[in-house]
């Protein structure tokens, strides 16, 4: 195929006839440089929705790949920012404030979605039916039915490639190595999992004030209940708030509870744990059936050992004490890894020397090349197929975390049923399976 004579149309076309083959697809050169010598007419089209901190970070990478064509934030100066920032988009790109505006261009091709997490499924499921490829900022969902729903879209809507923002999975050295080095059974029979995510802030009381001018906070609520403003409850901060998000459990849950998800090769639909004990958790606020007693301080939890069990046998603990990181423990060795370092006998001893080459990263990869997890994503709009950081697997990690905020929320040992993914026993508990969301802001069912 000559590239030079190609259109984006083409590409388009291509990528949807190829998502049946995934992985029978030779491997084309689409690196990062491929993208940014493209021609103009070759470049795809992307809107960005969501500019804080992390969502300029993304547009900023983003933009090797294709045109931003559009930026989207509820709060002005976010937009106006990243319009005018010149790695993303040198001012040409057009402002929203409304992402609906972004979804209803024929013309854009990807969406990228760093919203807070409230936003993530209602907003990425209308980016499917719009017909656009997402990439979605972890943590993908805010609850055990939000996983149901997200799943199902992209089941729908199999020709769009949905991409998840949990780049450990595309560090070679460190979580890939694990990973390989547990799936080859090279620590024996794993027995034991810390997944040690570290402590939510706490905070408050915090003042009740007019948002400013620049922000829409009553879109900024969309979904969830509408409350006064508080500082604190918006941008990075909305992650200590168990309307907003999960705390802890979610923010470094939806990475490190993935990476031991995926060793285990518990990513599959109808696995998961069967008991999730959060009976040690404790909260930086009074709780009374599951929810915060009051409404002007952070609350979630801030220190917590939750333990999930797995029909066979495997547990589990999810805590706040222990460093940062995933410590592995089987029946011939132990081993722990973060994004600093990778440690043990079996690393210290090579005992995968031999047994993690490149076959290795191409079937974790799921048949594609090893390489940046965006252009992972990239690749598999052009060629089909799924990206190491999928849709499926993130939601069976996402059901561990969200899980363990629940049992933790009542401070009690709670049952699940992995197949039929429903809290079994506990009807008060089974009540935070969904959120009603607020009338007009509800997620499309496909």
């Amino acid at each position: 195929m000559n590239r030079s004579k190609s259109t984006r149309r083409d590409f388009l076309k291509i990528s949807t006839s190829m998502v049946a083959v995934g992985s029978a697809v030779p491997y084309l050169g689409w690196s990062r440089r491929a993208f940014a010598d493209a021609s103009a007419g070759d470049r795809l089209k992307i809107g960005c929705i969501g500019l804080g901190g992390m969502g300029t970070g993304d547009a900023r990478n983003h933009a090797h790949f294709g045109n931003i064509v559009a930026v989207c934030d509820v709060d002005s100066r976010h937009a106006d920012r990243a319009k005018n920032d010149p790695k993303i988009s040198k001012g040409k790109a057009d402002a929203y404030g409304d992402y609906r505006k972004v979804l209803e261009r024929n013309d854009i091709d990807v969406v990228s979605i760093v919203t807070t997490d409230h936003w993530h499924v209602k907003i990425a499921i209308e980016a499917l039916q719009a017909g656009k490829h997402v990439f979605c900022q972890k943590p993908l969902t805010l609850t055990l039915e939000e996983n149901q729903l997200i799943r199902n879209a992209c089941k729908k809507y199999k020709d769009k490639i949905f991409c998840v923002g949990t780049q450990q999975r595309s560090t070679a050295d460190l979580f890939l190595r694990a990973v390989n080095m547990v799936q080859k059974g090279l620590l024996g029979e794993i027995k034991k999992i810390t997944v040690g995510i570290g402590s939510s802030p706490t905070g408050g009381p915090f003042p009740k004030v007019a948002p400013p001018k620049e922000l829409d906070w009553d879109f900024w609520l969309g979904p969830v209940p509408k409350v006064d403003y508080i500082e604190k409850r918006c941008h990075f901060d909305f992650r200590w708030w168990y309307e907003y998000s999960g705390g802890k459990f979610t923010d470094w849950g939806a990475h490190h509870v993935d990476i031991a998800t995926w060793a285990i090769e518990h990513d599959k639909e109808g696995m998961g744990p069967i008991e999730i004990d959060g009976s040690d958790a404790k909260h930086p606020v009074p709780f009374k059936d599951g929810y915060p007693t009051v409404d002007d301080c952070y609350n979630t939890s801030h220190d917590f050992a939750v333990k999930c069990k797995f029909a066979n046998g495997i547990e589990m603990t999810v805590d706040s004490r222990s460093t940062n990181g995933i410590l592995f423990e089987g029946t011939k060795g132990r081993m722990f890894v973060n994004r600093n370092r990778i440690t043990g006998k079996p690393i210290e001893e090579k005992w995968d020397e031999g047994k993690f080459g490149p076959e290795d990263l191409v079937r974790l990869y799921k048949g594609k090349p090893h390489e940046g997890s965006k252009t992972n994503f990239y690749r598999c709009i052009r060629e089909g197929g799924l990206p190491v950081s999928d849709v499926f697997s993130h939601v069976q990690a996402m059901n561990t975390c969200h899980l363990a905020a629940i049992a933790a929320r009542f401070g009690r040992m709670i049952k699940w049923d992995p197949r039929a993914e429903k809290i079994v026993g506990d009807d008060q508990a089974a009540a935070l399976f969904a959120r009603k969301p607020r009338e007009g802001f509800e997620i499309p069912r496909v």
